[in-house]
């Protein structure tokens, strides 16, 4: 089995490379590879989507690498295989991002990416650092992570999602911020589980060894 880590110059793999590779031997699920190439990403068993910065600049970068986006998006829906998007990577599994302009994303979750407003003006945007977790749906990829285990998370934007089942987790901050969101064949983490120590990899580990 193989698992494809989709780099599409979005960011620094390095720690995402670690961890899956990491995690990947402990479980036993077959290889990692970190490439760009629509073939490669055609074949593959699992598909992890990273992305860091803007939304409108990750979406760009998928659709400027001939082939790519069109490779990903007959794995996911046409083809079923599991899938994990993370930061900008999960938001782009949402309906549109609203982030200096209107992009349309994959629409795989019912769900809007708007900027961060908390209730409490002391409470500073990027939303960085550690949070607790707060369960929302149980789910396979879940297992045994619970409610108060913390992730690690950097952003101004996050997904509001229109159907309560979609959202897996969220965190606190200034009122309720989506940390996960999962569907079918789909899951997306909003921090970065390679940088969440203990809990980050255990979903890693539950991801890989997933079937949906």
């Amino acid at each position: 089995m193989t698992t494809v880590l989709i780099d599409y110059d979005a960011g620094n793999l390095h720690s995402a490379e670690k961890a899956f590779q990491r995690m990947s031997a402990e479980v036993g699920t077959g290889a990692l590879i970190v490439t760009a190439d629509p073939d490669a990403v055609a074949k593959a068993d699992r598909i992890v989507l990273p992305g860091d910065g803007a939304f409108p600049a990750c979406r760009a970068g998928l659709k400027a690498i001939d082939g790519l986006e069109e490779a990903l998006l007959q794995a996911v829906e046409i083809d079923a295989k599991p899938f994990m998007g993370i930061c900008v990577g999960m938001q782009m599994m949402a309906r549109v991002g609203l982030e200096y302009e209107d992009v349309e994303g994959f629409g795989w979750i019912d769900g809007v990416v708007d900027r961060i407003i908390p209730s409490d003006p002391a409470l500073k945007i990027p939303h960085m650092g550690w949070n607790d977790l707060q369960i929302d749906v149980h789910h396979p990829v879940l297992e045994g992570v619970s409610t108060g285990e913390h992730a690690y998370f950097v952003h101004s934007y996050a997904m509001r999602v229109d159907t309560p089942l979609q959202r897996l987790a969220h965190v606190d901050y200034g009122g309720d911020v989506t940390a996960i969101v999962g569907r079918d064949n789909l899951v997306g983490m909003q921090f970065h589980p390679e940088k969440s120590q203990s809990a980050g990899l255990r979903l890693i580990a539950n991801f890989l060894g997933w079937r949906p």
